[in-house]
C-alpha cells in the first residue's frame, strides 16, 4: 500500500505532487475571520488522534444545512451527495404517532462512517481506499479505477460514482477542494483538509442546532468521549462488525411536534 504519510496531507485525496493537476484550491480556513476560526478549533486531542463524530438525534432538525455545506465545501457536483438526511420511521418525511398520541419525527444524517474495520478498504483491488494514520477512511483518486467494488461492499450506501463531466450551479465549481476525476468513486473525507488546519469538518461548523460533535475518540477526557459515555450512544449496523467512528446520541425525552 502507498505511503499514508504523504496521503494524509492532501486536499483532494491525492498525493501532494499531483495537486496542481487536480486543480487544488485555496484553503477555506484562510478566509475565516478570527472569531470563526476560534469557533471551529478542534481543541485537545491525544498524541495519536483517532477522529470520530457524534450526531445528536435529539438536536437534529432535518434542515439539510450540513448536506448543503458539504457539497459547497467539497465541490460535490449536482446530482451527488456525500451527506444525506434520512427520516427515521416507516413514512418518508411524515411524522408518526408516538407516546400519548403526540406526533413525532426524527432525522438521521448519514455520510461515510469512517469504519475502523472498513469493508470498502478490504475489497479495493488497487489500494485506492485506505485508512490513514488518524484512522480516517480516504480515497486516492489517482489509484481508483472505478470498479465500484467499494460501493457494493459498503453497508451504508454512502459512496457515489462520477459518471460524467460534473455540473455545478455556478461556473468553476464551488468550495476550496479540487474536483475528482470522472470515472472514480468519491465520498465524505470528514473534511481532512480542515482537520489539517485544526478546524472541525464543515458540517460540524455549520450546524445551526449544534447537533454534531467532532473530536478524538482516544482522548478520554474530551467532550466527544464524555458525550458517548453519558448519552447512550449507538452506531449504525453494529451487527456488521465495521466499527464505525460516527456515533448517534439518542433522544433523552419525548418532544411532540
Amino acid at each position: 500500500m502507498p505511503d499514508t504519510e504523504v496521503r494524509t496531507d492532501v486536499v483532494t485525496g491525492v498525493p501532494t505532487d499531483r495537486r496542481e493537476s487536480r486543480g487544488a484550491k485555496r484553503s477555506p480556513v484562510d478566509a475565516l475571520p478570527p472569531a470563526s476560526r476560534r469557533y471551529g478549533e478542534i481543541g485537545d486531542r491525544s498524541t495519536k488522534p483517532r477522529w470520530g463524530m457524534a450526531v445528536d438525534i435529539e438536536r437534529c432538525v432535518g434542515c439539510w444545512s450540513c448536506a448543503v455545506i458539504c457539497k459547497s465545501e467539497n465541490d460535490v457536483p449536482l446530482g451527488m451527495w456525500w451527506n444525506r438526511i434520512l427520516t427515521r420511521g416507516d413514512d418518508l418525511d411524515r411524522p408518526g404517532e408516538g407516546e400519548h398520541g403526540h406526533l413525532e419525527m426524527e432525522w438521521v444524517p448519514l455520510a461515510c462512517q469512517h469504519c475502523d474495520d472498513a469493508p470498502c478498504e478490504k475489497v479495493c483491488p488497487t489500494g485506492a481506499t485506505y485508512i490513514d494514520k488518524e484512522r480516517l477512511v480516504l480515497v486516492n483518486q489517482d489509484d481508483c479505477i472505478g470498479c465500484r467494488y467499494c460501493m457494493a461492499a459498503c453497508p451504508y450506501g454512502v459512496r457515489v460514482f462520477n459518471w460524467g463531466k460534473p455540473k455545478y450551479p455556478v461556473d468553476g465549481g464551488t468550495g476550496m477542494v479540487g474536483a475528482r476525476p470522472v470515472g472514480t468513486v468519491e465520498k465524505c473525507t470528514m473534511c481532512v483538509h480542515r482537520i489539517a488546519e485544526d478546524q472541525v469538518p464543515s458540517c460540524v461548523w455549520s450546524c445551526p442546532a449544534n447537533a454534531r460533535v467532532f473530536g478524538d475518540l482516544d482522548d478520554p477526557d474530551g467532550r466527544l468521549v464524555n458525550l458517548l459515555r453519558s448519552r447512550g450512544a449507538t452506531r449504525l449496523l453494529e451487527d456488521k462488525g465495521t466499527r464505525p467512528k460516527v456515533w448517534y446520541l439518542q433522544p433523552r425525552r419525548r418532544r411532540p411536534l
